[in-house]
């Protein structure tokens, strides 16, 4: 393939080579030798081309390979065969120059450089296919396609957690559902707790009432069952429940700053909890006589159980949270400005609460689904009717028809104007309503009521012939030839509900009856006012309204504290995890008994919570997706055993630390940043080197194992001890123990075996790779013997 036409310019210095990057922001990329860059750009492997090559090559200074007291310095651009043929680096650092002369052609040595070789993209045959046919993880895809696919030079010690899996990228909180399922798997309850809350305040909730976009992404669904995220949710969200002591407590420390959080559905609540555990004084301002909105009145107790939310919110309280329920924002002197005034921050989310009407003959005979479930919730349990008729096609209209039943209706109907596959209630709560005996009309719209005497007889249906016009805009056409009549003694409307934001006319902007708001920070139009939920979109899932109020917490909380350090879901993870061979393997999701439709009711659970061994036993069929793509940098394993220092344009990291498996890299470079120099520690008497590297024919320049080796030897035995692995994992690996192993040691053929074997302990082959465990130990192996 060609090239894409970029510019191309010579930066003399690298603060220039910086500057210019930065003013494209990421449409730059960097180049010296070339070698590995040029080949990603013809191919296309990246989903953006860069619009500007910035050319290192013509900077003076970067090429030097200088020795000193405190041992080596070798300046980034100074090439593989510099280092190969360097007098300083084959007498002080042999290893060095072994690993550097491995690499490549002489042809590729001669104009690769230093800084390109160890800042080279991973050599997955996946992420460099070309076009970008596989969009796998590190290039922001959702899983990774050589785990299960071609893995024959891929990691033998797990993969790295990056990216954006494909479970935790279909939920709207992005929870870090990957690492709470391997504390699970760790049976570490308390801990994968913690990992939950912090992407999701209220799990005992969206355990049961999710609709758990998770799953529906998820990796193992692609052969076989998706893992049980919503009832492994569920059961950690009950310990949470039975813990918030332990996992919910107070602030260590308050912050002096308030903020009031107007209406107490999912939104309000996930903001009040971010921000009081962030030691902010918090006041939620309800105007109903209990909290929770929409999850204490219009949920259906069999969904979630109403001491769910109440031991919520009792726990919210424990940790400082104040309630003002009764509390209407707007009326008398509780006014949005004198909020404004007594709070630092006010945050709106106030819900949708206002039932759509329509225009036809006898609309005034209609009830309100909505007022319908809030009726059940506070103790009206009569039957609505003999013949009931839902008109609806939602959510909320599935909970009436299923309530209606459950509470003695003998026929009930739902009628609605979309086709049955564009229906908006979620599809498991379609086919739990067809189950139960709901009867269903999709494409049929309201035409008329049919009055019997006073009251109500049915209702007289048209055929819906579309919903939408060509742009995509809510314009039904009907087919009025077509149409056909429904009885029924009682008639529920529940297409959807709308803000009530009278009180909040005068203070934000409001776009065709929601609340104008940043989708990055829930911000308003209002300095310090921020809104999210339902106010802000329109009726959604809990889980998004949830996530919309945790970022706007996040938001509130960095304008009230700017120099804080964050924490939280943004938490470093550990470098690699395991891959395991039963995750890889076909399995059933968990079986969760349900009552038999005939013995459901209006009050209890149609489902129980899962037993602890099934949580872990569900946990322990994720795949936990991650890259297992090796670093392949000859000069990575060989400057992690010499405990290198490498230098940069903002900082100094050890070698250990530089090379991270992260998105686009192999390194922990960040944007701009770029390697200027090496530095060496100085050599200790009594060293000894060894570098190995196996490879299937020298034309590959990349290893498929590599072995780096520093020793320091007194009398024979080992003193001091560093060893790393290259092209076994996604980042160079030190093999720690069998450091410890050799301290002590003659460097004999026992120790060598011994250390060969402890080398391999540790591995996790993958299909295809095993071979690379025996190559491991024999490298070990050969390596420790080439050292005596």
């Amino acid at each position: 393939m060609a090239l894409r036409h970029f510019d191309h310019v010579r930066p003399a210095s690298l603060e220039e080579a910086s500057r210019l990057a930065e003013a494209r922001g990421g449409s730059a990329a960097f180049v010296a030798g070339g070698t590995d860059l040029l080949g990603i750009l013809k191919d296309r492997v990246h989903l953006r081309y860069p619009e500007l090559l910035v050319d290192l090559k013509g900077i003076p200074g970067l090429d030097r390979i200088e020795a000193g007291e405190g041992g080596a310095r070798i300046g980034a651009l100074a090439t593989l065969a510099d280092l190969a043929a360097s007098p300083i680096v084959r007498r002080s650092y042999p290893l060095l120059a072994e690993a550097a002369r491995a690499a490549a052609s002489p042809q590729l040595r001669n104009m690769g450089t230093i800084g390109g070789n160890i800042c080279q993209e991973p050599r997955c045959w996946y992420y460099r296919n070309p076009e970008n046919r596989f969009p796998c993880l590190r290039k922001g895809g959702g899983k990774c396609n050589a785990i299960e696919g071609e893995n024959r030079f891929h990691s033998i010690f797990g993969a790295a957690r990056l990216g954006m899996p494909s479970c935790r990228a279909g939920c709207p909180g992005n929870v870090e559902i990957p690492l709470y399922l391997s504390k699970l798997r760790a049976l570490d309850m308390e801990g994968a707790a913690r990992i939950l809350l912090d992407g999701n305040p209220m799990p005992a909730v969206t355990g049961r009432v999710c609709p758990h976009f998770c799953e529906r992404s998820c990796n193992k669904a692609e052969e076989g069952e998706a893992v049980s995220v919503r009832a492994v949710e569920r059961a950690l969200g009950d310990f949470i429940l039975e813990h918030a002591a332990l996992l919910m407590p107070p602030p260590e420390r308050e912050t002096g700053e308030s903020v009031a959080i107007v209406g107490s559905g999912p939104a309000g609540l996930a903001a009040a909890f971010y921000l009081r555990r962030s030691g902010h004084a918090v006041t939620v301002f309800e105007r109903l006589p209990k909290a929770g909105g929409m999850l204490a009145f219009a949920i259906p107790a069999y969904r979630l159980p109403k001491d769910i939310v109440e031991r919520l919110v009792e726990s919210y309280e424990a940790m400082g949270i104040a309630f003002e329920l009764g509390s209407e924002v707007g009326a008398g002197e509780l006014s949005l400005a004198s909020l404004r005034r007594r709070f630092d921050r006010v945050f709106l989310s106030t819900g949708s609460w206002g039932g759509r009407t329509i225009s036809i003959p006898g609309q005034e005979l209609l009830a309100s689904g909505l007022d319908f479930l809030i009726d059940i919730q506070e103790g009206r349990r009569e039957a609505p009717g003999r013949k009931v008729l839902v008109i609806g096609g939602g959510n909320v209209a599935v909970d009436v028809a299923i309530s209606a039943l459950r509470l003695g209706a003998q026929d009930v109907t739902m009628a609605c104007l979309e086709a049955r596959d564009i229906m908006p209630a979620f599809p498991e709560d379609l086919a739990q309503a067809l189950e139960e005996g709901v009867k269903l009309l999709p494409s049929w719209g309201p035409l008329a009521v049919i009055q019997d005497g006073e009251g109500v007889g049915g209702m007289e249906l048209v055929r819906c012939s579309s919903v939408f016009d060509a742009e995509g805009r809510f314009r039904p056409s009907f087919d009025p030839d077509k149409t056909r009549r429904v009885e029924a003694d009682r008639i529920f409307l529940a297409i959807g509900q709308q803000a009530e934001l009278g009180y909040a006319a005068d203070s934000v902007k409001i776009e065709r009856g929601l609340i104008a708001a940043s989708k990055d920070d829930q911000s308003t139009s209002f300095e310090g006012l921020y809104a999210g939920g339902d106010a802000t979109t329109g009726p959604a899932s809990v889980v998004e309204a949830l996530a919309a109020g945790r970022r706007a917490a996040q938001a509130i909380d960095a304008a009230l504290l700017p120099g804080k350090a964050r924490t939280g879901a943004e938490r470093p993870s550990e470098a690699l995890h395991e891959i395991r061979a039963e995750a890889l393997t076909l399995s059933k999701r968990v079986f969760i008994p349900a009552l038999q439709a005939q013995f459901r009711s209006i009050e209890a659970e149609d489902t129980p919570t899962l037993a602890r061994d099934e949580v872990e036993r569900e946990a322990r069929r994720c795949i936990d997706c991650g890259c297992v793509a090796v670093n392949a940098s000859d000069l990575a394993p060989a400057l992690v055993a010499l405990d290198a220092t490498m230098r940069t344009t903002r900082r100094s990291l050890s070698a250990e630390d530089f090379f991270a498996a992260k998105p686009l890299s192999a390194t922990a470079l960040e944007a701009g940043e770029l390697v200027t120099e090496i530095e060496l520690p100085p050599p200790a008497p009594g060293g000894r080197f060894a570098f190995r590297k196996f490879r299937a024919r020298n034309s590959i320049d990349f290893p498929i194992l590599s072995v780096a080796a520093a020793f320091v030897l007194e009398g024979g035995r080992v003193t001091e001890a560093r060893m790393a692995f290259g092209a076994a994992a996604p980042l160079p690996m030190r093999a720690r123990a069998v450091e410890e192993f050799l301290i002590g040691r003659a460097l004999d053929e026992e120790s060598a075996a011994g250390a060969a074997s402890i080398a391999a302990r540790g591995a996790f082959p993958l299909e295809r790779n095993a071979y690379k465990v025996q190559v491991l130990s024999a490298l070990v192996r050969k390596a420790i013997l080439g050292l005596s």
